[in-house]
């Protein structure tokens, strides 16, 4: 190609003003493969329309206050509306989605962002609604899929048909993990256009400080066993199996960093057990303040019911701090080995209990966990992407000049 390639970005998973955590990994690995330079990006970030941005609505509220336009990293991303109706949303999202940004990216275009190629995340609504914008601006897609949409969604005989439309219309799909790639192979996508690009883990933003400092700064006590749970504030991801556990560890500490609907309910099930005293609800944090959180605890905790590729793990391992989580869907191929941390299942507090036990038993060396985490950069992922992407916007009845 004569001049850089040119990506439209397309997601509702993607951080804004008002929600600076909401798909910081679609953000991530945007931010890794542009390092790669020679490439030129715009993000359309479409939000449901609301009302009212009211603080009574919660994240509704933040969706309405979000900025129609931003910059972000340098980084223009564009946040169009579309129409999210009660009841019959999950089946015409798709199709509101696409047609709220359509305005957005023909605009971009009139503008001289002559875009080689629509990077979706999400399959669906996005990805499907990805397939349409590909239809009307002639231009090719990928759809990366990235977990519940995946290992939930396609439950529902709509949604599923319309992911395998949309399959069948993408130029490729990636997985963030083996086993999503798999879930797409079984819905008969044909394997020539599948990848699995794993995420990666930002080595300079997660690099483990000193445990005591940490403590200090996050006025944590310096001494005694600290256990971290990060995550929305959501029964999928099982910060009620940690208090639960918690009640049995009777010298430890329980750190849980999100916010969510489920906060008030955590609150009274560690008054219910007694352990109130030693939870500490650390409420939503940035992403730069992780690594803190990471290198204070002594164990990192998910014990989600649903994972892609779990970027909490690898952020947990490069601060030299070794992870407990259950093993489901791609969360085995990034504990592949003890040095990382233990997987438990049944999905239960029992088998967390005994996993957090023999991972504190052995504490693997913080250098040995951080060097495990060092084979998980970006850069290979990145690569890899980039080639995927030029390789379709060469073909040769895509090229251009």
């Amino acid at each position: 190609m004569k001049r850089p390639l040119r990506v439209l970005l397309f997601s509702t998973l993607f951080p804004s003003a008002t929600r600076p955590t909401h798909g910081v990994f679609v953000e991530t690995r945007l931010r890794e493969l542009r390092k790669l330079g020679d490439i030129e990006v715009q993000v359309v970030a479409p939000v449901p329309w609301f009302p009212s941005r009211h603080p009574r609505f919660g994240e509704w509220a933040q969706m309405a206050a979000t900025p129609e336009i931003e910059e972000r990293e340098g980084l223009k991303v564009w946040h169009p509306r579309y129409f999210l109706p009660p009841r019959v949303g999950m089946r015409v999202a798709p199709l509101t989605l696409a047609l709220g940004a359509r305005a957005t990216v023909a605009r971009l275009r009139r503008e001289g962002f002559d875009f080689d190629l629509i990077d979706a995340h999400y399959y669906y609504p996005d990805g499907v609604a990805a397939a349409l914008l590909s239809r009307w601006f002639g231009r090719p897609f990928v759809v990366t899929a990235r977990g519940t949409d995946l290992n939930l969604i396609p439950q529902y005989a709509l949604p599923r048909r319309l992911i395998r439309w949309a399959a069948d219309q993408a130029q490729a799909s990636i997985g963030v993990c083996a086993a999503l790639a798999e879930s797409l192979r079984e819905l008969g996508v044909a394997p020539e256009r599948l990848h699995v690009m794993r995420n990666g883990v930002d080595l300079q933003r997660f690099t483990p400080l000193p445990r005591e400092e940490s403590r200090a700064k996050l006025g944590l006590p310096e001494s005694g066993t600290l256990l971290v749970s990060v995550g929305h504030l959501i029964e999928r991801k099982g910060h009620h199996l940690a208090i639960e556990a918690l009640a049995k560890l009777p010298q430890a500490r329980l750190a849980i960093v999100g916010e969510g609907p489920e906060r008030g309910r955590l609150e009274a099930l560690a008054c219910g057990l007694g352990v109130e005293e030693r939870v500490r609800f650390a409420g939503s944090r940035p992403n730069t303040e992780l690594a803190l959180w990471y290198s204070a605890a002594d164990v990192s905790i998910l014990a989600s019911s649903r994972e892609g590729w779990a970027n909490v793990l690898l952020e947990s391992m490069a601060c030299g701090t070794p992870v407990v989580a259950s093993n489901i869907w791609g969360t085995p191929e990034v504990v592949r080995e003890a040095v990382a941390g233990e997987l438990f299942a049944p999905r239960e507090a029992s088998a967390l209990l005994a996993a957090l036990r023999t991972l504190l038993d052995r504490r693997p060396p913080r250098e040995a966990v951080r060097r495990y985490a060092e084979g998980f950069s970006w850069e290979e992922t990145s690569r890899a992407q980039r080639a995927l992407f030029e390789r379709i916007v060469l073909t040769p009845e895509r090229a251009r000049a």
